[in-house]
């Protein structure tokens, strides 16, 4: 499954502040914000910590991308 996290990036730019900046408040690393624009799946714990820098609720950042297979 991929995860969509374009919310948070919306409000980086919103706000002016860069990933590096949004990791070190967060206390999470650069590389696992890159590893979130190419749709992996980080634990909810991080979510909760962009969340908090972001001032917002930690289901506000994220949609999951789930393909359906359909069988006839």
């Amino acid at each position: 499954m991929k995860y969509n996290y374009n919310e948070i990036f919306k409000r980086l730019i919103d706000l002016k502040m860069t990933g590096k900046e949004l990791a070190a408040d967060a206390g999470i690393s650069v590389s696992t914000l890159t590893r979130m624009k190419h749709g992996s799946a980080v634990s909810i714990d991080v979510l909760q910590r962009i969340a908090e820098v972001l001032d917002c609720e930690a289901w506000e950042l994220y949609e999951a991308e789930e393909k359906l297979l359909l069988v006839v």
